[in-house]
């Protein structure tokens, strides 16, 4: 996969928050990474490390007082200095499908699914006729795992899984090259997530109508979900990517190298179930040096300095030889 061009490429992400007063909220700093043809990654972190920010900043969904600085290529395509009449005519939907976080939210009450997926049918693709759009829209629905006898449902009569598998199928019609998946397992009982995850996962092997390749950056603070089908992990903290790496080294041995990496595995269930000690930092408030050093054993004075770059952000990251101690 590292040989192909990707299907988006960040480079030097920030996106900041003008506050009142003229305070900055530093919400994503220098993010990069790709998601390659094939591709799943993962991007992963407690709540309010700024995922989610990201995500709207692909999607050129945040609002008036932000800034962002950076690249994200999509293509020949920079998304962050895409006008809103490209992102909205081009992008969402037809370059970028949206798995949101809360899909009750984003379907419309007082239609049924059935007309919410041929309405998208129609406006995504070039269907047309009343028959073809319904073929197309069930087609649609078959592809999410969404059973046909639910279509000419409301969304309110709709369980929280159907109401995922229908925001699924509808995120999955334009054939979108990059499929952008944010906390897409949020409130989910395991067996839901482990389907939920699986269709993502099917949806990324498929090349795709044009055969292209289709890539995934599923935003997750679910760490089995991420386990079950990423192929690289992101693992972001008080706004930066501290540590990215091969999710099968990652989540099998040698495991991660950031000691932060290493506490949120620490702190599930099925391994230690030791939390990380304290709390993250306010975005607004953050410490010069690493900002992981107030909760880490491994922190010295050389830790008030900013960590060196590379793909584990850390003074004293976990080597092998520290695994097998």
């Amino acid at each position: 996969m590292e040989s192909m061009t990707p299907v988006l490429s960040v480079r030097g992400l920030s996106v900041r928050f003008l506050m009142p007063g003229g305070r900055r909220v530093a919400a994503v700093t220098d993010a990069r990474f790709d998601v390659a043809p094939g591709e799943c990654l993962a991007l992963i972190g407690e709540s309010g490390c700024g995922k989610s920010v990201l995500a709207s900043a692909l999607l050129g969904l945040l609002p008036g007082n932000a800034q962002t600085a950076g690249s994200a290529l999509l293509g020949d395509l920079d998304l962050l200095t895409a006008g809103e009449r490209t992102l909205a005519r081009t992008v969402r939907g037809r370059l970028i499908g949206l798995v949101p976080q809360s899909p009750a939210a984003h379907l419309t009450p007082v239609r049924t699914v059935r007309s919410q997926l041929e309405e998208t049918v129609a406006a995504l693709t070039a269907t047309r006729g009343r028959a073809a759009l319904r073929a197309a829209a069930e087609a649609a629905a078959e592809r999410a795992a969404f059973p046909a006898g639910h279509l000419d449902r409301h969304p309110h009569q709709l369980s929280g899984g159907l109401a995922q598998r229908a925001a699924t199928a509808l995120a999955l019609v334009g054939d979108a090259p990059l499929l952008l998946a944010d906390e897409p397992t949020t409130g989910l009982d395991r067996d839901l997530v482990d389907r939920t995850a699986d269709e993502l996962r099917r949806h990324v092997d498929d090349p795709g109508q044009g055969g292209r390749g289709r890539a995934l950056l599923m935003i997750t603070h679910d760490l089995a979900a991420a386990e079950r089908i990423a192929d690289r992990v992101a693992v972001m903290y008080a706004g930066r990517i501290v540590e990215l790496a091969d999710a099968a080294a990652f989540f099998g041995s040698p495991g991660p190298r950031h000691p932060y990496s290493r506490g949120l595995l620490q702190a599930l269930p099925d391994r230690a179930f030791t939390p990380i000690p304290g709390m993250p930092p306010e975005l607004g408030d953050l410490p010069t040096g690493c900002a992981f050093a107030a909760r880490c054993d491994r922190a010295t004075d050389t830790c008030a300095t900013e960590p060196p770059p590379g793909t584990v952000a850390c003074h004293h990251p976990h080597v092998p030889e520290d695994v097998r101690a």
